[in-house]
This record gives structure tokens, C-alpha cells and sequence, in this order.
């Protein structure tokens, strides 16, 4: 048993990755999964084309690898987290398509509840009142679906995010979450780590077609010996995908923080024991919890739009024929040319929690080109992360010594760089940059003595690349000035 198997599912695409002890990955596979947008501000997935691709990547991961399944000490999964899945659990099949985090269709019933019920929202569950979560995504399936209506009236139907859907298929039927994506749903309680009574009658979601809450890393239950990976594996270890960054990281300490760049944007601040309640509009979330200790919490800041913003220009506009094209494009001009865009399509995240605002291009002239639009688009992914971090320094009253990033975009020389400038600290990248699933492969093997503690986790962590601030550089002095402006322009947009 000398590897661990992590199942990433994420926003725009799922892999299977093996790992060797030592936090190398021995093989892969990943597949692109459809996005469905039905109308302006909905966001959809299939749950069943999520499922097939889970058992292609898998087989594919193995292959890549040279094992069987058998060969795996156990399994973690790490997922999209506030994506919402509903299935029948006599027939196995989705009773509608999941609804993604980015989906704004909730906002009117969100804006319906009174400010009181907002404010115990909040308190109970560290997270703001926003389409973002779960829980009105889950009252709007059970209210405008007829088959999820059905189902919960007959006591079929099951409801949760997309680690329980997948741990549902792998085990034949086991109905589970951890408490880092129950944390994100709007019903769970951020101190009994309990599903909370007052919340589920807000969102009138029935406890009986909930997961039952668990911890991060223990053992959950055995996959099917016929299923993808043609073995009984244990499932050990569960993370939100920001979470499992965290762990992947070795950000077991109070003050660490790491941020993940992916679809969106998610820096997280490790506040140990303590849960710490926002000022500066960041989250607080529960950040893991290993079997029986304590659980951890963090704050969070969560940037809606970075990564889909260069998906953007790829497939809408047309300007670059695949991602890491953005690159050299931006490399090609000295600066932005005085253009701003601010990729606010479904509104701000942290800390502005602004759902009226709409995404803008700004300082347009004759002169621009997309090779400025493309400077200012990571830009703009840059920008959105030191508002952030800004607000988690204002809550915790520590300014970051370091930024450690992981994620698709950290490949992207100019774009670290471009961070570094702005945020006038050293920005490191780890060798590993895979963090999300390596996290989820961690808590797997933590629970199945694959792995001995977190003091063997921290000494697996290496640096690879460690860039400079350029103390000159104008991108955080008037470039941030005129930022700010650019955010302004946003504002008030979406009626």
C-alpha cells in the first residue's frame, strides 16, 4: 500500500490523482465536464455526466499510474463546494440538474428574509447572506422541481453538495458529508458543528434528506469492489476544495494562510481553535477537523471571478485559443494601456457581498488592444486577491509575512509577478502545485495511518518559486487607486 488515491471535483473539471508518500504524484487524469447556463445568472451541472466522468478519471489515473485500485491505501475526495446535488436513492439518478456556486437564482428569497433572521444566519454559520451558499439553493430545488417536491414528500429523494453525491456512488449508498462543506450550506452551526434546527426552518429543508456531518479524515465507508476502482478502498478523508488547499499546504498553525487560484479566487487564514467573526466582510469557516481533535476554523475571502475571467476571453471573446496563451499576450505590452476590467459577472464576493454589481471594462480607448484587456484581466485576478487579503490583516490584526499560492494560475510567471507588485510581499509556490488534491489525499492517509501526523505533512512541503516584490512598481500605488475606481463603475448595475 505505498499510494493514496485524491478525487478532485471541481467547478470545471474532475481528476483522479495518485500520490506516493512522499506527496508525488505518480498519476493522473482529468476531464472537462459541460457548464450549463439555462439564463442570465444561472449556473448548472449534470450530476450524472460528473458521475461518468468520476469513473473515467479514475480508471484513467490508475492506468497512468501503473496499479490497481486494490493498490491504494485509501481514497479522499475534495469537491466544488456549495454546488448543490439532488438524487433519488432508489434509482440512483439526479432529480435535476446540481446547482454551481456561481448561480445567482436565489438572491429574491434571500432578500425576502427580515434583517433579524439574517443576522442569526450569519452569527450561527460565519457566512454571508448570499446565492453563493447552499441552503437557498437547496429550498429552491425542493420549491420549483417537481420531481425534488415529490421525491422529499415520499422519502426518496437526497439532497447535499457534491462530496456527498460522489461518496453516494463510490459506497452503494453511504449519505455523508464533512463538517468543511456542511460549514458552507448555511444550515450547519459553526459551534456544534450540527445541522441547526432554527436554519432548517428558515430554509424548510427537511433533516432527513441531509448527510450526516462527519470529520475531515476518518474512515467513511469502502468503495463498491465492482465499481470505477475495481476494489474495496476505504474513503477517508473529506475536504471542501479550499480546505483541502489549506491541508495540502501544511497550514495546520494559526496565522498560516494560503491562496488558491482556480475558477475563482480563495485565501484562507488558519484562526486555530478560535472562530473569529468578520469585520471587513470575509467568511469564517470551519477550516478541517481530523477525527476526534478539535476542529480548526479560518477566515475567508472568496473572489467570485479569476480563472473563468481568462475562460471568458478564451470562449466568449475569442481573443486567446487556450488559457496559458493570456501570458505572453500580456507579456506584450508594458502595461495595461489604462484599462480596467473588473469580472464582476455575478456579482462581488468578499469583502464587498455586492449581488447588484455587473462586470465592466473601463479606460477604453483607440489605442487599446487585447493585449491590454488581456494585461488587465490578471490584473484584475491580482487586484480582487489583495482586496481580500487586505480585509483578513484588518480581522486578524496580522499583516501576512508571505503569500502562499497554489492553483492553475500560478504557473503563470507574469501573473505571480504581477501579485508580488501589488501586494508588496513575497509570493511563494510550492513544488506541489496540486495542493487541493494533495490536502484531500492527506486527510485520507492521516485517518488510515498511511501518513503518521501533520509534523511528517509540514516536512513534505518544498518551495519551488518565490517571487519579489518590485518596490517601483505603480500596479500598487496608483494602479490600486484607479482599481478602486474601476470597482465603483460596478456598483448598482444588476436591478
Amino acid at each position: 500500500m505505498r499510494f493514496i488515491g485524491s478525487l478532485d471535483q471541481g467547478t470545471s473539471s474532475t481528476r483522479f490523482i495518485v500520490f506516493d508518500e512522499s506527496g508525488s504524484i505518480v498519476g493522473q487524469h482529468q476531464l472537462e465536464h459541460r457548464q450549463i447556463l439555462p439564463k442570465a445568472g444561472w449556473v448548472e451541472h449534470d450530476a450524472a455526466e460528473i458521475w461518468e466522468r468520476t469513473k473515467e478519471v479514475i480508471q484513467g489515473a490508475l492506468k497512468a499510474a501503473g496499479i490497481t485500485g486494490s493498490e491504494l491505501a485509501a481514497i479522499g475526495i475534495t469537491n466544488q463546494r456549495e454546488t448543490t446535488v439532488v438524487w433519488d436513492k432508489v434509482s440512483g439518478q439526479p432529480l435535476s440538474n446540481a446547482i454551481v456556486w456561481q448561480d445567482t437564482r436565489t438572491q429574491e428569497f434571500l432578500s425576502s428574509l427580515t434583517s433579524e433572521v439574517k443576522a442569526k444566519i450569519t452569527h450561527k454559520t460565519g457566512l454571508a447572506i448570499a446565492p453563493y451558499f447552499s441552503g437557498s439553493k437547496m429550498n429552491w430545488l425542493i420549491k420549483n422541481v417537481p420531481a425534488v417536491a415529490q421525491g422529499v414528500k415520499a422519502g426518496t429523494a437526497l439532497i447535499g453538495t457534491v462530496d456527498s453525491w460522489l461518496v453516494w456512488k463510490l459506497t452503494g449508498g453511504i449519505h455523508v458529508t464533512d463538517v468543511t462543506n456542511a460549514s458552507r450550506t448555511l444550515l450547519m452551526d459553526l459551534e456544534s458543528l450540527d445541522w441547526d434546527e432554527e436554519l432548517l426552518k428558515v430554509f424548510e429543508v427537511p433533516r432527513s434528506i441531509l448527510p450526516k456531518i462527519a470529520s475531515s479524515s476518518e474512515i467513511y465507508g469502502k468503495t463498491l469492489a465492482d465499481g470505477p476502482l475495481g476494489a474495496a478502498v476505504p474513503i477517508s478523508g473529506i475536504l471542501g476544495d479550499q480546505q483541502a488547499a489549506m491541508v495540502g499546504q501544511a497550514c495546520f498553525d494559526r496565522g498560516e494562510s494560503k491562496t488558491t487560484y482556480g475558477t475563482g479566487n480563495f485565501a484562507l487564514l488558519n484562526t486555530g481553535e478560535e472562530i473569529v467573526r468578520s469585520k471587513n466582510g470575509l467568511l469564517t469557516t470551519v477550516c478541517f477537523k481530523f477525527g476526534e481533535a478539535e476542529a480548526r476554523y479560518a477566515l475567508e475571502g472568496s473572489v467570485a471571478v479569476t480563472g473563468s475571467a481568462v475562460q471568458w476571453l478564451r470562449d466568449q471573446l475569442g481573443i486567446i485559443n487556450s488559457a496559458p496563451e493570456i501570458e505572453s499576450l500580456a507579456a506584450s505590452v508594458p502595461d495595461n494601456g489604462g484599462v480596467y476590467f473588473v469580472p464582476a459577472f455575478s456579482g462581488l464576493f468578499a469583502p464587498y457581498w455586492r449581488n447588484d454589481a455587473r462586470g465592466v471594462v473601463v479606460g477604453l480607448t483607440r489605442a487599446a488592444t487585447k493585449a491590454h484587456l488581456a494585461r488587465a484581466a490578471l490584473e484584475a485576478i491580482c487586484y480582487q486577491t489583495r482586496d481580500v487579503l487586505d480585509a483578513m490583516s484588518a480581522d486578524s490584526g496580522d499583516k501576512l509575512p508571505e503569500m502562499r499560492v497554489d492553483g492553475g494560475i500560478t504557473a503563470n510567471e507574469l501573473c505571480m509577478q504581477m501579485q508580488a507588485d501589488i501586494m508588496q510581499i513575497d509570493v511563494v509556490r510550492p513544488k506541489v502545485i496540486e495542493t487541493t488534491a494533495l490536502g484531500a489525499a492527506y486527510a485520507a492517509g492521516l485517518a488510515v495511518g498511511f501518513y503518521k501526523d501533520t509534523a511528517q505533512l509540514k516536512a513534505n512541503w518544498k518551495e519551488a518559486k518565490r517571487w519579489k516584490p518590485n518596490s517601483n512598481s505603480r500596479l500598487a500605488t496608483s494602479g490600486l487607486k484607479d482599481w478602486k475606481r474601476a470597482i465603483e463603475r460596478t456598483l448598482d448595475w444588476a436591478k
